[in-house]
């Protein structure tokens, strides 16, 4: 259940910096004659550029919104030339900070600068026309995906929220491959322009001096590009263990339930059975999965019910959560200017998100709330995201962002960590608090969510670096897409793919070029943050038990990290908060202790590996 987050940062990689005021030097003038660039130069640079940059950016990430929530010809035209304006200025800026990388300049210059020319996502080329191609490509990919329907030959069309729902209910694995193929019919006509796409990001990748854009994106991480992949997998390896002794239950209760002609006990699961659409979480088969003794689980969906909680109820207890860590209520234009439902009149992205429109207090979640547990722990998770853009909204604008892209879904994340039975109880949603013996279904679920979707957050990215690469080229794109699902997901397309299918196209992050590696860093530092949290609450019960809400000592610690937005490597903000710099996988270890001696046992004697 991962969900793009449109930030002001992430906008500004997306949409662009802006204009500025700087005036680059004249075509006529040469090298030669150039007057050298000095240290006060580059500070004026950054002082003047940041200036415009703050009052340009407004429209683009207000027509952005209008896009997101209301798609429709006008909305699209308007976002896609102001996304094409900006990001063709942006271009040229990230050009002009790059004429400083050899002037001394002092660290914080030289991390502004360095920021600067990191700063895309798709990177426009000079050329106008190519530029301006590449923001309609962009745009129109997006919207393919938000307008993505199946409409089977009997029956009504459905959109992907209906399809969505189904696979999570659905038993019937004739009916969900129905289902799963139907989807998947959205995406080959992307294809074509996503193969245009990329030829033109790269090139505009490379004339900022990468080698192509896989490379502009593994440079954002304070680290050499080369080293980022290894740290990855270091960290990726310290949870497989634990991972593999989830599959292997899960395979062989699948196996239990649909037959073993339907899921061999020595192949990937086939994709479609684990209740959700792109087989990245699996909280949805837990009754298929869960401890044949009975396990006293709280149900969030039928507490929410009985108590009459709707959209707004739920939005407000999450907010309250905040409040109780000693954060500022939110703005009310929050809850005048968010989108909390889905409109009836109009097609909408519905892909959660939150927003930040201003850069100071117009606050903003984008979501079609449905009224269950899943969701609860959706908008704790969203508004993580608006709390953190409010707490750097004081730095200059460069430094406006999450430590690396994998903090910011990894705060909203750690937050829901804290919604634990104890915290259901406090908040009066369940009567009683569940004895330790019942905790081996509660973190069975937790696992089935995080633990089995991390792979999948690391898989996404590898695979588009490849096609940003040219390692994978286009005839190859859905095979490379299926082996890379295999290898590190152990889950397997249900039937065979056709030579045009673009399966990837089908997963909103790819035609929405949205970095997802940020999912998997995430995936691994909440846990990292619930642990340090939870000591710093003083809470000396098992992890996986802890809650932090009403504890103002640990909302003081994690503000003091999120004010510190991107002005620090984020080794540095680690280290703020959890004394150690260095991504830590062995929390989560910690977390699910109980559960993998359990999975354990259960595993004797079945064929395990994939």
């Amino acid at each position: 259940m991962q969900r793009q987050k449109l930030t002001i940062p992430a906008l500004v990689v997306a949409m662009a910096l802006g204009t500025s005021a700087c005036q680059q030097q004249p075509e006529s003038q040469s090298p030669d004659t150039a007057k050298a660039l000095t240290p006060e130069d580059a500070r004026n640079f950054l002082k003047d550029a940041q200036a415009e940059l703050e009052k340009l950016q407004l429209p683009a990430v207000q027509a952005a919104w209008a896009y997101a929530t209301y798609i429709n010809q006008d909305t699209a035209a308007v976002s896609a030339y102001l996304s094409e304006k900006l990001s063709s200025r942006q271009a040229e800026l990230a050009k002009e900070a790059a004429k400083f990388s050899d002037v001394q300049v002092d660290a914080d210059a030289r991390r502004q600068l360095n920021l600067l020319v990191n700063s895309f996502v798709l990177a426009p080329p000079s050329d106008s026309e190519k530029s301006e191609r590449l923001a309609k490509l962009s745009s129109e990919l997006d919207g393919m995906y938000g307008k993505g329907k199946y409409c089977p030959e009997e029956g009504e069309c459905m959109s992907l929220g209906d399809m969505t729902a189904k696979m999570a209910r659905v038993r019937d694995h004739e009916q969900l491959l129905d289902i799963w193929q139907g989807w998947r019919q959205i995406s080959p006509p992307m294809k074509p322009l996503y193969e245009e796409l990329v030829t033109l990001a790269n090139e505009g990748a490379q004339e900022l001096g990468f080698a192509d854009t896989s490379e502009l994106w593994r440079g954002k991480y304070d680290m050499p590009a080369e080293e980022f992949g290894p740290e990855l997998d270091r960290t990726w390896n310290q949870v497989k263990p634990f991972y593999d002794a989830l599959h292997c239950h899960v395979r062989a209760k699948l196996g239990e339930h649909y037959g073993t002609d339907v899921v061999p006990q020595d192949l990937p699961i086939p994709a479609h059975l684990l209740g959700n659409m792109w087989a990245q979480t699996w909280g949805n088969i837990y009754e298929l999965v869960k401890p044949e003794q009975k396990m006293k689980v709280p149900d969030v969906t039928a507490a929410l019910k009985d108590q009459d909680y709707d959209e707004i109820k739920m939005v407000k207890q999450a907010e309250s959560f905040f409040s109780s860590l000693g954060f500022e209520e939110l703005p009310e234009t929050f809850w005048e200017r968010s989108q909390f439902t889905k409109p009836r009149d109009r097609e909408v992205i519905c892909h959660a998100s939150a927003w930040d429109i201003d850069d100071k207090d117009d606050l903003r979640i984008k979501m079609c709330i449905q009224k269950t547990g899943e969701e609860f722990n959706v908008i704790h998770h969203e508004l993580g995201h608006n709390y953190y853009q409010r707490a750097y909204k004081d730095q200059p604008l460069l430094y406006r962002g999450s430590a690396n892209d994998g903090f910011h879904e990894a705060i909203g994340d750690t937050i829901a960590l804290s919604i634990t039975p104890k915290y259901l109880k406090q908040i009066d949603l369940i009567d009683e608090i569940p004895d330790e013996s019942n905790d081996i279904g509660m973190l069975l679920q937790v696992a089935l969510d995080k633990i089995a979707f991390i792979p999948f957050g690391l898989m996404v990215d590898q695979w588009r670096w490849k096609v940003f690469s040219g390692e994978v080229k286009p005839e190859d794109y859905n095979k490379v897409w299926w082996e890379l699902r295999e290898k590190y997901q152990g889950v397997r397309a249900p039937i065979d793919r056709p030579a045009d299918a673009f399966d990837p196209g089908a997963k909103y992050h790819v035609p929405g070029n949205t970095p997802y590696t940020r999912y998997f860093l995430a995936h691994i530092l909440q846990f990292q943050f619930h642990k340090a949290l939870c000591e710093i609450a003083g809470d000396e019960g098992s992890i996986h038990r802890c809650s932090i809400y009403g504890s103002k000592e640990a909302g003081e610690a994690l503000n003091a990290m999120l004010e510190m937005g991107m002005s620090r490597p984020w080794q540095e903000a680690l280290e703020s908060l959890t004394g150690s710099p260095q991504m830590d996988a062995t929390a989560i270890l910690d977390y699910f202790a109980p559960l993998k001696t359990w999975l354990d046992e259960q595993n004797q004697g079945r064929q395990c590996g994939f």
